[in-house]
């Protein structure tokens, strides 16, 4: 009788090194590209955004601002975005099964954005090349593909011919189906295109997309499975609370909307799945969904600064606060595909606090200028204590 052979799983000693070992290297490189806290503090200092260029000159991003005459926020931001894409292409490029998969993934976020940016901006009579330029160069389909989605009228039936046309055959068509199959069955659909459903529709396509990626990562096992499928547990968690939050005052809080609709768009993944999903979708105001929060210490801290308003910071702050410290911890585990999401989303908040700074300087909003959250700083205040201890 023959002995079958193990299964191999993704954080497996035995092969990982061999299948994913390059890319793996290439992407802990990569972690030296981030702006030291020594960056930061001279941009910072600078008063004008020709002195920004000249800081940056020194850093990874010299080669992508060396072509630009003047330094607006816009220009840098597309610039540190293209950086980021040529950077995700190029480890695409080195990964074999699974991790290509695992890939493909990251950008499907990108593209649920990128057609919902469309499909918001033609009910604006926004010109669909402007629309198009916005778009995540990580979320782009073909240009022609591009150019059809805003072409359907915005009726039920569009929408079905926007599926069935061009959609079906793209990575994120099984999401758009999966929500005509459920939104099928409400007496609302008629207005499922009206500007205020298209950020249920895209509620909608993320809680599908966070659910099957972290499918997937469950199945891969070792240790992808436990820090990715922690990282977008909390993602979910995230979502729930933002949708919420950001359902108060509209109709969406309505008690007859909280259980159905409202509560249709929170992941059936997540910490606070399904005991804390379930009293959110019992919340009516702010004071509620604090007292929901409460019983949940990692996110009780959370709500409590948005509460307070303390230091001027809001509730997005403290979740990229946290969002920082997950994802630079999975840097430091070894022999999983977590650490490639995390460079992703490090590089994004990087790119922010990039923003950041230029805008205040050309604003002249010197005093705003410390608002940022640094990535890889030995002044984090995850840090700050241990630091002080030693």
């Amino acid at each position: 009788m023959t002995t079958p052979a193990p299964k191999s799983t993704p954080g497996s000693m035995s092969n990982f090194n061999i299948l994913h070992g390059f890319p793996e290297a290439l992407v802990r490189g990569m972690r030296s590209s981030f702006l030291a806290d020594a960056d930061y503090h001279h941009l910072t200092q600078c008063e004008t955004l020709d002195d920004v260029r000249l800081n940056l000159s020194e850093t990874d991003y010299g080669d992508a601002l060396a072509d630009m005459n003047t330094l607006i926020p816009t220009g840098l931001q597309k610039a540190a975005v293209e950086k980021l894409v040529t950077e995700f292409k190029y480890l695409r490029t080195q990964a074999i099964e699974p991790l290509s998969t695992f890939l493909d993934f990251i950008t499907y976020e990108y593209m649920i954005e990128n057609v919902m940016l469309l499909l918001k901006g033609t009910l604006s009579g926004r010109d669909i090349n402007e629309l198009i330029a916005q778009c995540h160069p990580l979320g782009m389909f073909k240009e022609s593909t591009m150019r059809s989605i805003p072409t359907f009228e915005s009726t039920p039936r569009g929408y079905q011919d926007l599926y069935q046309t061009v959609l079906v055959d793209t990575p994120v068509g099984p999401y758009f189906a999966k929500f005509l199959e459920e939104s099928s069955d409400r007496s609302e659909v008629s207005n499922v295109l009206e500007e205020v459903e298209i950020e249920i529709i895209k509620s909608s396509l993320i809680k599908y997309w966070i659910e099957d990626f972290a499918k997937f990562v469950d199945a891969l096992g070792g240790e992808t499975a436990v820090i990715m499928g922690d990282l977008l547990k909390v993602r979910a968690d995230t979502n729930a609370i933002n949708i919420t939050l950001n359902s108060f005052g509209t109709p969406l809080n309505e008690p007859a909307m909280r259980a159905s609709d409202r509560k249709r768009l929170y992941p059936a993944v997540g910490h606070l799945y399904p005991a804390g999903t379930s009293m959110l979708a019992d919340v009516g105001d702010e004071d509620e969904l604090g007292r929901v929060l409460e019983l949940f210490p990692m996110y009780s801290s959370i709500w409590n600064v948005h509460a307070s308003g303390s230091d001027g910071k809001s509730i997005d702050d403290a979740f990229y606060e946290r969002d920082v410290q997950m994802l630079e911890l999975a840097f430091e585990g070894q022999m999983h595909f977590a650490s490639f999401y995390a460079y992703v989303k490090l590089k994004e908040q990087e790119i922010r606090n990039l923003v950041w700074i230029s805008e205040c300087i050309l604003q002249q909003q010197k005093e705003e200028i410390h608002k940022f959250v640094p990535v890889f700083s030995f002044n984090a205040p995850w840090r700050a204590g241990s630091n002080k201890r030693r």
